[in-house]
């Protein structure tokens, strides 16, 4: 069993395993059947109250690994058959509750929820409770408490809730992608979608016919994944997956470094545009800084956009930690240019559907980008490459004062600000995940290592500046 951070985690990738390799092996997938009991062997239940529910959970995980419901645009959906285990959300009277006479509980309570038994401890009426706080705030005890589900806890956006089956419901219109429930959900109910069977698609397509050559674009952040075997093992064991080439995102981060340094001087203010869940939630909570997201593509896009400008006709597969990035490369400015996406967890269920074992091969390596562009990959690395661009371009009097917002709470704060004009920043790094691209929900690990990780690959970079590293981008 490979390392993951959890046991969720591992449950998800063998199922996604099982679906590559009936796929790469031309069986005809009878998910409902095969698979789960594949995954759940013997007739005693080991995570659930029985196998057939454990069966039938797997069946709909499957179903997500297959593609999802098609019907529904958005990459993050409930398994509402998983979804039974979490207690109800809401405010509750614990043990600390004395059963003092002085009630104050009940006089704050504005709807009438807070009862008393005999021993004159509270309880809360649901019914009637609206969860607004009162009863805790002026309890003397701090015997009432806010419980809330780990998925609400997680999604700092609020677009998650109970339906009245009092199952985990998004809020689509809010949701912005970005995993953080998928990865802290105890019992995997939530998850996102997968392309691997497009992906599958693409490789056998490509190893059968000569006319399109196949790319893996690699996020840098998978300097700090796989650490049973050496990243340069990683990068063979991709092309023995069936593609032709692997190419670093963070020449593509190189290049929007570059260019958002430029804008940045044009305009004055400017909210970057490389975490797609970051501009997403500009998008929907603060339409008015819209115009002040920067123009350019994200790294993966803009990389592959400089591929597909030079190889029409190949297809582009982007490999990395982040679950919005499903969404992104659905996106009518990015469609063009990406064909497919996959995270790291299912990186790893493609190379051990088709059999390969890393730890064997032998070492090759990755095209160049500099020491800033592979930063990105972590909290303040994009706001370290945009001062380095100003830097190296022409001298100005431009002053660059960036604040790396690490995390969806950070963010909010600054466009705050910025929508009230109070911001004394000119430069939004904004990035949805803690940690930057490391803490993405398909990384196979997470961990402030992660972030050693990412800055010793970066200084392992051939081309020590911005400027050495794509000049034959720039010069065409």
């Amino acid at each position: 069993m490979r390392k993951f951070d959890t046991k969720v985690q591992d449950l998800k990738y063998r199922v996604l395993r099982e679906v590559a390799r009936y796929a790469f092996e031309d069986r005809e997938l009878y998910w409902y059947h095969d698979i789960p009991k594949l995954i759940v062997q013997g007739k005693e239940p080991t995570m659930r109250c029985c196998v057939y529910k454990e069966r039938a959970i797997i069946g709909e995980r499957i179903k997500l690994a297959i593609g999802g419901d098609k019907s529904n645009p958005n990459v993050i959906e409930v398994i509402d058959i998983a979804c039974d285990e979490c207690s109800v959300s809401g405010h509750t009277v614990t043990d600390n509750c004395r059963g003092c006479i002085a009630h104050r509980c009940e006089e704050a309570c504005p709807k009438g929820a807070i009862y008393f038994d005999r021993q004159q401890k509270a309880h809360i009426d649901k019914d009637k409770c609206v969860e607004c706080g009162r009863c805790a705030a002026v309890c003397p005890y701090s015997a009432i408490v806010n419980n809330k589900r780990p998925c609400e806890k997680a999604c700092k956006i609020g677009a998650i809730s109970m339906n009245e089956d009092k199952c985990a419901s998004i809020n689509y219109d809010k949701c912005i992608s970005c995993g953080a429930c998928v990865y802290m959900c105890p019992f995997g109910a939530i998850s996102e979608k997968s392309f691997i069977l497009d992906v599958i698609d693409i490789i056998k397509k490509s190893e059968n016919n000569t006319k399109y050559k196949t790319y893996a674009v690699v996020a840098p952040s998978i300097s700090s994944q796989f650490s049973y075997a050496k990243l340069g093992q990683v990068i063979t064991g991709i092309k023995k997956l069936g593609f032709h080439h692997v190419i670093e995102a963070a020449l593509g981060a190189d290049l929007v470094a570059y260019k958002e340094a430029k804008e940045l001087k044009e305009k004055g203010f400017l909210t970057s545009s490389c975490c797609p869940a970051f501009v997403k939630y500009v998008e929907t909570q603060f339409p008015q800084l819209k115009d002040n997201i920067s123009h350019n593509l994200s790294p993966m896009a803009e990389i592959a956009k400089y591929i597909k400008e030079h190889d029409p006709d190949c297809k582009i597969v982007f490999m990395g930690p982040c679950t919005a990035k499903k969404a992104e490369f659905q996106k009518e400015t990015v469609k063009p240019y990406i064909d497919s996406v996959i995270t790291f967890e299912e990186l790893q269920a493609l190379f051990d559907g088709r059999d390969i074992e890393l730890e064997g091969l032998e070492e090759d390596v990755l095209d160049n980008a500099s020491y800033y562009g592979r930063i990105f990959a972590r909290s303040g690395g994009l706001a370290d490459a945009v001062a380095e661009a100003i830097k190296e371009q022409e001298p100005s009097d431009f002053k660059l004062n960036a604040i790396a917002c690490d995390g969806i709470e950070e963010c909010k704060m600054a466009l705050l600000k910025a929508s009230k004009k109070v911001l004394p920043n000119n430069f939004i790094e904004g990035m949805a995940c803690k940690g930057g691209c490391i803490g993405g929900a398909g990384c196979l690990t997470h961990g402030e290592k992660n972030k050693s990780e990412v800055d010793k690959y970066g200084k392992e970079a051939f081309e020590k500046s911005i400027m050495d590293a794509i000049s034959i981008y720039i010069q065409e």
